[in-house]
């Protein structure tokens, strides 16, 4: 009997969330549950949960139909890839105060939630098990603008970082990563271009990334990711970067 692998991956509507799936997809092995809004994938071994990530009640709610049993799955992989920017613009200069609250719910609150679910109803599953949360080289350098942003993808490598420490202790064998995917041609860098300099300082050096060809492709950055996926057994420090693979 073939072997089964599920992938649990957020985001899956756009960008290297719906890349990766596709580059999942093309192994008959793989199963992948796409947890995002709308999507437009159809594939005989792709199950589509939509979730608001900003309505955290929903997805509380719905978290048991994310994480179904799966008992014939030999790996178990949940990847938090879902992100958001927020508004680009200085603490204390127009900023309303929700902004911060609708980037850490979708970048920190509820990638936390999806992750102690998971734990929790897998703990006893035999599966290998691997947790990687997309996160950002913004996590660990300030950029001006990108407050939230910065923040957000830090304390999403401080829970990576706690969370392998936690599950270390338990002897659990289940590995946990941040993966930063370096600057690639997403939507997100559309909305960057677009910020006036004197609220985000280096705006021009983004433009200068799309006007020179310097953005990663999706689907190269998801290949990297796949071979990351597949090679676990190389990285053993938590926070890692896919540019150096």
């Amino acid at each position: 009997m073939n072997e089964v692998n599920i992938y649990i991956i957020t985001g899956t509507s756009k960008g290297i969330g719906k890349a990766l799936t596709e580059e999942l997809l093309k192994d008959e092995n793989n199963h992948v549950i796409g947890v995002c809004r709308n999507s437009t994938i159809n594939h005989k071994n792709y199950r589509h949960q939509p979730l608001d990530f900003s309505d955290i009640p929903a997805v509380e709610h719905n978290l048991q139909k994310v994480f179904l049993p799966y008992t014939d799955a030999e790996k178990l992989v949940l990847i938090n890839n879902a992100g958001v920017l927020g508004d680009i613009g200085y603490v204390g200069e127009g900023m309303p105060n929700e902004r911060f609250e609708f980037v850490f719910d979708i970048n920190v609150i509820v990638p936390a939630m999806l992750m102690n679910t998971f734990l929790q109803v897998y703990q006893q599953h035999p599966a290998q098990k691997l947790i990687v949360n997309i996160s950002s080289g913004a996590g660990k350098y300030p950029i001006d603008g990108w407050a939230s942003y910065c923040a957000s993808k830090a304390a999403l490598d401080m829970l990576s970082l706690t969370i392998q420490k936690e599950q270390d202790m338990r002897g659990s064998g289940v590995k946990v990563y941040a993966l930063a995917p370096g600057v690639v041609d997403t939507a997100m860098q559309e909305h960057i271009r677009e910020a006036d300099a004197d609220r985000f300082s280096t705006v021009e050096k983004f433009r200068d990334y799309k006007a020179n060809n310097q953005l990663a492709q999706p689907e190269d950055v998801a290949q990297k990711i796949l071979y990351f996926l597949n090679h676990t057994d190389k990285y053993t420090d938590v926070i890692q970067d896919a540019r150096n693979m």
